[in-house]
């Protein structure tokens, strides 16, 4: 099973939507996830400065930066394996 870490952010009076959106998408596509809550805005900041970013969510997929929602999502469909439609 492949392991993804998920930084997102979860303060007391909003929670973002797009960190559980990829919280959720890991788990249907069978991650086990790393989840890492960022409960207040000093924290949240403190993060995004570190990791030179202007959002949250932030995926990492076996030690590999993947970004955001959108950048999880695009991943994700890049290593599904492409149908074919007729055999050879």
């Amino acid at each position: 099973m492949p392991k993804a870490v998920l930084y997102r952010m979860d303060l007391p009076n909003y929670t973002c939507g797009y960190g559980t959106g990829a919280r959720d998408l890991l788990h249907r596509e069978k991650f086990e996830v790393e989840e890492h809550i960022l409960r207040t805005r000093h924290e949240t900041d403190a993060f995004k400065d570190k990791h030179h970013i202007t959002t949250t969510p932030l995926v990492f997929i076996d030690g590999v930066r993947i970004g955001g929602y959108s950048d999880l999502k695009k991943h994700l469909k890049a290593q599904k394996p492409k149908k074919r439609f007729w055999k050879r």
